[in-house]
């Protein structure tokens, strides 16, 4: 039942939205009520029979929810698993590089998080902040166009080369603060980070920052999500930086083969 004010026994409430009440149908169904008629749903959510009845037929047009043959109660359907599939297999990276992270960040002394690319961003979904006083750290949502930026070089890395040339067109939504970048010189870095596995940002977005990041790829052989570890540079050198890539590497590799992908 909502909380929202009713005129009367069974009135809808005042003001209500569409769209909560789409949400307060669709809530009704839980694992142990998965079938459930107009009726009961009414009863539930406060509305006419027939303001219920509507929204149903929507949802099934839209395969949102589906009508059991034998019963003719409604349930949820298979549609609702194409709204919710990419969240979904985010939510399982995350979740499954979870342990990883937290070995990597306890392991290497930094701050290790994941990221996961949107098309033109590469946007912060975990962190694990270093255990030491000086550390870098990100809120969770934080978005990285720059081309420089480790964990970008890693996506842009996979996608095809016309795709690069797109994104770093002046005016592209991949953009250096500084300009446009030397395309050419650009994709001959991001073949250097296919073939080490890992990608760095020596100080390069930032004089105060290091930051490498590594592919891990699920199981139809795409990137999935960057691996990333973020450091202060007073205390990385160029030796320093190498194990921070291995390490990151090899920790997206596991994460790459609980998803069932085989890293490079």
């Amino acid at each position: 039942m909502t909380t929202q004010t009713r005129d009367a026994a069974g009135a809808e409430p005042r003001g209500a939205s569409v769209i909560v009440n789409v949400i307060d149908v669709l809530r009704c169904f839980t694992v142990d009520e998965p079938l459930l008629g107009v009726t009961e749903i009414a009863s539930t959510v406060g509305l006419h029979k027939s303001s219920i009845s509507r929204i149903l037929s929507t949802l099934e047009q839209e395969r949102i929810v589906e009508r059991d043959d034998a019963s003719r109660k409604f349930r949820l359907g298979m549609g609702l698993i194409a709204v919710a599939g990419p969240l979904l297999a985010n939510l399982d990276v995350r979740r499954i590089a979870y342990p990883t992270l937290q070995e990597l960040a306890e392991s290497t002394g930094e701050t290790a998080a994941l990221n996961i690319w949107d098309g033109t961003e590469s946007v912060s979904v975990e962190q694990i902040p270093s255990r030491k006083q000086v550390k870098h750290t990100s809120p969770i949502g934080s978005r990285y166009a720059t081309p420089l930026s480790a964990s970008v070089q890693v996506f842009l890395a996979r996608e095809p080369e016309s795709r690069v040339r797109e994104l770093l067109d002046q005016g592209g939504p991949v953009q250096d603060s500084a300009g446009p970048p030397d395309i050419e010189g650009y994709l001959d870095r991001l073949e250097t980070v296919r073939d080490r596995g890992y990608a760095q940002n020596f100080g390069e977005t930032s004089p105060e920052e290091v930051g490498v990041a590594a592919p891990v790829v699920g199981h139809r052989g795409e990137v999935v999500a960057a691996l990333m570890l973020a450091a202060p540079l007073y205390r990385v050198d160029a030796h320093r930086v190498s194990e921070l890539g291995a390490a990151c590497r090899q920790a997206a590799a596991r994460v790459s083969r609980r998803l069932g992908g085989q890293p490079d």
